[in-house]
């Protein structure tokens, strides 16, 4: 007798049992090109689907790199794929799936199969069904340990799987998660477009090796860029650890930061591990303020945030403290990847490689003339960075 079961989630007015069954009774293997490879042609104008181009939803066309001629592709191939066939991936990274769009030129490629919803099925719902974590792992593991990965139609089509009977709850089911996937790519897309702009930003924005102006410019600003040093600009700030068999020192209200809490976030406002004021006063730690940009120093030079909450650091940071009227801290932010370039080029250590608070201070910058043009800068990179962030929350809830 086939196991049934209830999904704990359901749309409102289905109630009943959901069905095991076998993928090869749901769904007809419509396309499996994997006897021959097809012949490549440059001036090809069918695009060959490979598993990089699968996965949320419709084929990612923009990562295919391959395609066939007009005669390969209606003399060399089998069969050809439909909208609505379910590609699924069987060699590498099995279990990637994506539901064809209306593309009737595009071609699979030998490592992906194309299966066709019976009559009895929806397949929006069975693409759906087919992408959960759980049942891609059903697949992978017949051919866990391989070398390659790599499973047959044979196996794949005796592997089981739970589903709703009722076409109408498949169809809600369907429709409701193909949405999703669509919004998860539009935000991947806009999240992936907005990386571009600030890289070419930050490539404009700031004079190359021997120039002393900027490509990219804000109205009313002429004066060419000046050479200073970091330590001019800003104090350069380490850090400190109390005795960590002390139980005094630990545990209380005082923000302080290690290397390893210092991701991909801009801010930072509470740390991992606080201090008391005890161990505060026992060690080389030092507050500071909002607006000091942290920089890790070893094991991992150069990853850094801005403060929102005065903290401190251990020793594994030289700080940039911006003086007042001199420094905006968005715009010393906004060139972590030339400081992170530095802090490698100019770090000693037999352990491990680590730059000094004197070698940062050290460091030459060509900064404009006014704290004005900074703070412009600063602010619309902070405005980029703000939306690149949006779109990676939205990508990561819709999930």
């Amino acid at each position: 007798m086939a196991l049934k079961k209830k999904p704990a989630l359901r749309f409102k007015g289905f109630t009943d049992d959901w069905e095991q069954r076998k993928l090869g009774d749901i769904a007809d293997k419509a396309v499996d090109n994997r006897g021959k490879t097809p012949s490549i042609s440059k001036e090809g104008t069918h695009p060959l689907l490979e598993v990089a181009s699968l996965g949320s939803g419709a084929p990612d066309y923009s990562k295919v790199t391959k395609y066939l001629s007009d005669e390969t592709f209606k003399t060399e191939l089998r069969a050809h794929i439909k909208e609505g066939d379910i590609l699924f991936s069987t060699v590498g990274s099995i279990g990637l799936v994506s539901l064809m769009d209306t593309n009737e030129n595009a071609a699979i490629a030998q490592n992906i199969v194309a299966f066709r919803a019976n009559e009895s099925y929806d397949s929006k719902f069975l693409y759906a069904m087919l992408s959960t974590e759980g049942n891609q792992y059903k697949a992978q593991r017949i051919v866990m340990g391989a070398v390659q990965p790599s499973i047959k139609v044979s196996q794949l089509v005796d592997v089981e799987y739970f589903v709703t009977e009722n076409i109408v709850e498949q169809r809600k089911l369907g429709e409701y998660f193909l949405n999703l996937d669509h919004l998860i790519t539009l935000h991947q897309r806009k999240y992936e477009m907005l990386k571009k702009i600030k890289k070419s930003f930050l490539e404009k924005m700031f004079p190359k090796n021997g120039k002393r102006v900027p490509e990219l410019r804000f109205s009313g600003f002429t004066d060419d860029w000046e050479q200073r040093k970091l330590g001019d600009i800003a104090e350069i700030i380490g850090g400190g650890t109390p005795d960590t068999n002390n139980k005094d020192y630990w545990n209380g209200d005082i923000n302080w930061y290690a290397p390893a809490e210092i991701g991909d976030q801009i801010y930072v406002n509470s740390s991992e591990r606080k201090i008391t004021k005890e161990g505060y006063n026992n060690s080389s730690a030092k507050i500071l303020p909002v607006g000091t940009v942290l920089f890790t120093s070893r094991a991992g030079i150069g990853k850094t945030a801005i403060l929102t909450r005065e903290g401190c650091t251990n020793q594994g940071f030289q700080s940039i403290v911006p003086h007042k009227n001199k420094l905006d801290s968005y715009f010393i932010f906004s060139r972590t990847k030339e400081l992170q370039n530095y802090g490698e080029k100019v770090g000693a250590g037999s352990t491990f490689v680590e730059v000094s608070g004197k070698q940062m201070a050290d460091m030459q910058l060509m900064m404009p003339s006014t704290l004005k043009e900074q703070q412009q800068i600063g602010l619309c990179l902070r405005q980029i960075d703000n939306l690149i962030t949006l779109h990676q929350r939205m990508q990561k809830s819709a999930f």
